[in-house]
């Protein structure tokens, strides 16, 4: 857990100093709609935020039946006080089944499926990480072999190591699935699968947060990615909606005008006003500050949205839920 908050921190400070830096947001694997990428980091705070809660569920969980005193299923015949060794292990009470408390490895699954969570978040950061590299960021290391390339050796393994945490969690789930009431020496095949996936989440923690804490991003060139493929193509059907014209218009003159810049390799930006009025008389000078990547972030002004204020406000907000 204070893994999990160390990465959500260094995530958060990433994303202050890069609230403003407008670049493509894809649906598709397609770019789609301008955000900024303090704002796609911060999508990945939210998600590790939910997987400290799972952890904190599981934990909760895990601490509030005590199995001592169970013996092999059917309790003791000596005169114990469950309250009293619960209480002193650190337990919220004695588990109120003597076959349940021999039997349950409920813990192991639930903690093992939050790990196996955890790490498929881990996986899709790093899976973008890899598509970023070659023109986002610089913080892959070098090939061994081809001098001109640069690989994320790092974001590989993690995406990697995810199937593993997901095998510990299917092998818990198939070990307990036929295992009759109470103990069986199926059991025993949990430790192994529960230490790999504490061992494998803990390894790929440490080895992120430093290096989203070094990375350097580049504005410029998520500035020009955003320039290109027409991301402010909803902006500008939006434009003529608020001018009066029925979205589906809007959405086939806007279509169009795409189709039309395509061919002439030109962006939407680099239209004259004469010729956005041959599409629609209801285009004026201010569509091109509509239009206006920048202002497409800043125009989005709905709760969660990728504006600057709503970006420092996550930030703010996640930090408080961490601390509370």
């Amino acid at each position: 857990q204070g893994q999990i908050k160390e990465l959500i921190l260094t995530i958060c400070d990433q994303a202050e100093k890069s609230s403003s830096y407008v670049m493509p947001g894809y649906t598709h694997l397609q770019r789609a709609q301008p955000v900024t990428f303090g704002h796609q980091l911060m999508a990945y705070a939210w998600m590790l935020l939910r997987d400290l809660g799972r952890m904190q569920d599981a934990t909760a969980r895990m601490d509030a039946e005590c199995p001592l005193g169970s013996g092999a299923l059917a309790g003791t015949t000596y005169p114990l006080d469950r309250f009293y060794t619960a209480q002193e292990l650190g337990f919220a009470a004695p588990c109120g089944n003597s076959i349940d408390g021999v039997s349950d490895r409920d813990f192991c699954i639930e903690l093992t499926s939050a790990m196996a969570t955890c790490m498929m978040h881990l996986s899709r950061l790093s899976e973008e990480i890899i598509l970023w590299c070659s023109w986002e960021f610089k913080f892959t290391t070098g090939s061994s072999i081809m001098p001109q390339k640069k690989n994320p050796d790092v974001t590989e393994l993690i995406r990697g190591k995810t199937g593993r945490v997901y095998g510990d969690l299917n092998t818990l789930l198939v070990m307990m699935k036929g295992i009759p009431l109470a103990y069986d020496k199926d059991m025993q095949e949990d430790k192994e699968a529960v230490f790999d996936a504490v061992d494998t989440l803990e390894l790929c923690l440490k080895t992120i947060t430093p290096m989203l804490a070094t990375m350097t991003p580049l504005p410029a060139n998520m500035r020009r990615a955003a320039a290109k493929g027409f991301i402010n193509a909803t902006d500008c059907a939006d434009y003529l909606t608020k001018k009066g014209m029925p979205f589906r218009d809007a959405y086939k003159c806007t279509g169009t005008m795409v189709g039309a810049c395509i061919r002439a390799d030109k962006t939407l930006e680099e239209l004259t006003l004469d010729e956005f009025k041959q599409y629609s008389d209801l285009f004026e000078a201010d569509i091109y500050d509509a239009i206006d990547l920048t202002h497409c972030c800043e125009g989005r002004t709905s709760y969660g949205g990728p504006t600057q204020a709503s970006v420092l406000k996550q930030i703010a907000d996640v930090k408080s839920k961490i601390n509370c």
